[in-house]
């Protein structure tokens, strides 16, 4: 099985410009993203995609491989779908989105290795969580899950309900790392939005609702990302232990 793992960055985030190139202890956030993801053996090839010369730059500057992509591109999953439409050698297509820099290579193969059920057309990584925070932080995506393992619903909202359960919180915590068979993805482009994705702002909700199954794998590391400029020290103290 051939496998390319994408990284889409942006320099104009809406939360955070620039945050691609930020210095973590002494490294880019998308050096510390690419770096993590080659230390998989299960990967053949990692690109980054971006449309800003500043992050070709610095990836050129570490001898990465990158690839200008279209400006027009509304999230990282399109930037995928451009790169992996022109390189058909590949049978799995990794998303890892470029504020990642804790990424592990072990979350990475558990992706991997899930194709090896032929049902699987997506996966991505759930934690299980206790955190009160993160389960009433709608930027922390919660998910649940059938007895298979595949994916129910994803949320920003707290599910499952959390009302009875005397105090206890319990819940899993989506991780936004997707892998999807080469030809899923390229369907994911002429999937119509639907009214549950346009509701939470949650594109896997589009590939479920036309028919795609999303094969959830349980991790037990906590890689956060960084999605503010509050998160870089948490991210900071866990480089540093």
């Amino acid at each position: 099985m051939r496998v390319l793992a994408v990284i889409p960055a942006r320099y104009e985030s809406t939360r955070y410009p620039g945050k691609p190139l930020i210095d973590l202890a002494g490294k880019s956030m998308i050096r510390r993203v690419y770096e993590g993801v080659e230390k998989s053996n299960l990967i053949s090839k990692v690109i980054v995609a971006t449309d800003d010369p500043r992050i070709v730059d610095e990836v050129a500057s570490f001898g990465g491989d990158v690839a200008m992509t279209g400006a027009h591109h509304v999230n990282g999953t399109g930037r995928c779908v451009e790169l992996a439409s022109s390189l058909d050698s590949f049978d799995v297509v990794i998303n890892v989105q470029g504020d990642e820099p804790l990424i592990r290579s072990e979350q990475l193969d558990a992706l991997i290795h899930s194709f090896q059920d032929d049902t699987v057309d997506i996966s991505t990584l759930a934690i299980a969580s206790s955190s009160e925070a993160d389960c009433f932080n709608e930027n922390r995506i919660k998910v649940v899950m059938d007895e298979h393992g595949n994916a129910l619903y994803f949320s920003r909202s707290p599910i499952p309900n959390q009302s009875k359960t005397k105090n206890t919180i319990s819940f899993y915590k989506h991780i936004g790392i997707y892998a999807f068979r080469r030809e899923i993805l390229l369907e994911t482009q002429n999937m119509e939005p639907c009214a549950l994705e346009l509701s939470e702002s949650l594109e896997q909700l589009r590939w479920m609702y036309h028919g795609k199954k999303i094969r959830v794998v349980e991790t037990s590391m906590e890689t956060p990302n960084i999605d503010s400029p509050e998160d870089v020290e948490k991210v900071l103290r866990l480089l540093n232990t």
